[in-house]
């Protein structure tokens, strides 16, 4: 659920070419370790790798959304929705850390 989520507020929020590739690239790739994690159920590298790619994400979202927000008389209705959903990926973020933690703990990580 978290990968998929993540996926459709990443989408949604490069849908508006509002912000460089480097936002889609670092998003899509941690998801598809994230995916490598799920199917590799008994390895720690996969989840700590992508726990490790979303907290650095959390950062980079931060510089992406600050960097790259237009000043307010140049938005229109889908660059709204498209910050919008990129701003609600990035709150997210922390809570499914916490989830991808907790997967961690139950794979036997100290």
């Amino acid at each position: 659920a978290i990968i998929l989520v993540h996926w459709l507020l990443t989408v949604w929020g490069c849908m508006n070419y509002m912000f460089p590739a480097s936002y889609a690239w670092g998003n899509f790739s941690v998801l598809a370790v994230g995916i490598w994690a799920i199917v590799q159920r008994d390895s720690l590298d996969a989840i700590v790798m992508f726990l490790t790619g979303l907290l650095l994400t959390v950062l980079t979202d931060i510089i992406h959304i600050s960097i790259f927000y237009p000043p307010n008389n140049h938005l229109t209705d889908a660059r709204h929705f498209s910050i919008g959903m990129a701003i609600f990926s990035l709150l997210l973020k922390p809570a499914s850390c916490y989830l991808v933690y907790r997967m961690y703990r139950e794979r036997g990580g100290e």
